[in-house]
């Protein structure tokens, strides 16, 4: 998640960063697929998607033949974030590793993926054993 001075200035709150990344690739979610995707609860979801929507960046409506799900869709200013936001994404994982050679940065982040799917294997093996 980015946090820098420039990221301040956009106005976007870099806690909507992991939401908006999912949906710059992956537009007309569900709001359950986007929480799937981020890896959060579905109330956090819907605070974040409440709030984009009131910002403008994003706009839920149902799809044609399903009234049951809302779909998340970028609006035009969501999209244009992305050319504003990934860039200084990209600054702040440039002065993350800084100092570290290429080698250093390739295990690191082996080990941190590593890690986050281990987690992400306990926790859906909790899930099985309280469903059983």
């Amino acid at each position: 998640m980015p946090c820098s001075i420039g990221w301040r200035r956009t106005g976007c709150p870099s806690a909507h960063w992991t939401f908006l990344r999912i949906l710059w690739t992956r537009d007309g979610l569900t709001q359950k697929e986007l929480s799937d995707l981020a890896g959060v609860m579905e109330p956090t979801t819907f605070s974040a998607v409440k709030a984009m929507e009131q910002m403008g960046l994003i706009e839920r409506r149902q799809l044609a033949g399903n009234r049951k799900n809302m779909h998340v869709f970028l609006t035009p200013a969501g999209r244009a974030l992305q050319k504003k936001l990934v860039p200084l994404a990209e600054e702040v994982n440039h002065a993350s590793v800084r100092g570290l050679s290429d080698k250093t940065v390739a295990i690191l982040r082996k080990a941190l993926i590593t890690m986050i799917e281990n987690l992400a294997q306990e926790d859906g093996g909790e899930e099985e054993d309280e469903e059983v």
